[in-house]
């Protein structure tokens, strides 16, 4: 995916829709980091992505990273539909605030329906107005945070369990044949390290 959403702005209205017929196996990855950035208007950018994967599909959704620079103003959303045998991969990963720099205002929804029925449906919010997001709580001053979902039909039987990787990971089994992989690092290096380690760990 070159280009797509390299640097939104403030007002920007973005969309892909990705989707993977019955027994194809498709992967989509990013060839650089997004930044999103200031612009003219007070109006948040706005960038959705719609994947969709039928009976039998492997569909990866690898971007490269967020960037959120300070003034910026962004509002993300992935939706993905799945049929029952289908698997999935999904890398989210933000960066928040150049060297030196605070960040814009960031929001990332991550929903996904596997069958017709909620798998997951998460939010996250960083950034000015975000209340809490760089307490200890949270991110604890962190400025890279990612999540690695894993959808695979033979956990249906038998789930991966939770698991602890390293100092700000951990590995969450959903209810659900899923995985969510949620990661805290100082850059963006290390985000992607951790989260390279965990696909390994779920055998992907």
């Amino acid at each position: 995916l070159v280009g797509a959403m390299s640097a939104p702005l403030r007002g920007d209205r973005l969309a892909v829709e990705v989707r993977a017929e019955a027994g194809a196996a498709l992967r989509v990855d990013g060839s650089a980091a997004t930044l999103a950035l200031p612009g003219r208007t007070a109006e948040p950018a706005r960038h959705d992505v719609r994947l969709e994967a039928g009976e039998g599909a492997v569909l990866h959704w690898l971007p490269e990273p967020l960037i959120s620079v300070g003034g910026s103003d962004l509002r993300q959303q992935l939706r993905a539909e799945l049929a029952p045998g289908a698997r999935l991969v999904v890398r989210d990963e933000q960066v928040l605030g150049r060297t030196g720099e605070e960040p814009g205002r960031l929001s990332s929804r991550l929903t996904v329906r596997r069958a017709g029925r909620p798998l997951l449906d998460q939010q996250l919010d960083f950034g000015p107005g975000a209340p809490g997001w760089d307490g200890g709580a949270a991110l604890g001053g962190h400025r890279a945070v990612g999540q690695l979902l894993v959808v695979d039909p033979v956990w249906d039987q038998e789930p991966p369990r939770a698991r602890v990787l390293g100092e700000t990971a951990v590995v969450t089994p959903l209810a659900g044949p899923a995985v969510l992989v949620t990661a805290l690092a100082p850059d963006a290096l290390q985000l992607r390290r951790v989260l390279d380690s965990a696909l390994t760990f779920t055998s992907w």
